[in-house]
């Protein structure tokens, strides 16, 4: 039963990140690809902002991918964390804690669920059981 809730956290935050990779990489789901991301990025002092937005997509997309399957999960984990970390320095800790003020409680949620996934392995139903 553990495996299978392994399984659900993974692929809802893998998903969740593919999705978010693919904004900033494509421009999909209201993204602004990476000329608007890089822009972005910019105007928030992270330069040069098209080559962290096209970071931060690969990250995200690869990360996504990687955790949704349950393969290499540490390193998964670590470039979905490593953005949102990011996301936390650069834009959400100056709005506090609760989101509905633009503060860091998604950001730390989903920091908390990929670094437990980490620490306690993908679960029996991931790519990283099958290989090893």
């Amino acid at each position: 039963m553990a495996s299978f809730g392994l399984l659900i956290i993974r692929l809802v935050l893998g998903v969740t990140f593919i999705g978010h990779g693919a904004q900033k990489l494509f421009g999909w789901f209201g993204g602004g690809g990476v000329k608007g991301t890089g822009q972005f990025f910019e105007s928030i002092g992270i330069k040069p902002g098209h080559a962290m937005a096209l970071l931060a997509g690969l990250s995200e997309f690869g990360g996504g991918l990687l955790f949704a399957l349950g393969m290499v999960t540490p390193l998964a984990a670590l470039l979905i964390i490593g953005p949102m970390l990011m996301a936390i320095i650069k834009v959400h800790a100056a709005n506090g804690f609760w989101s509905s003020n633009g503060g860091v409680e998604y950001n730390l949620v989903i920091m908390a669920a990929a670094l437990g996934v980490a620490l306690v392995g993908a679960g029996d139903y991931s790519m990283d059981a099958f290989i090893l």
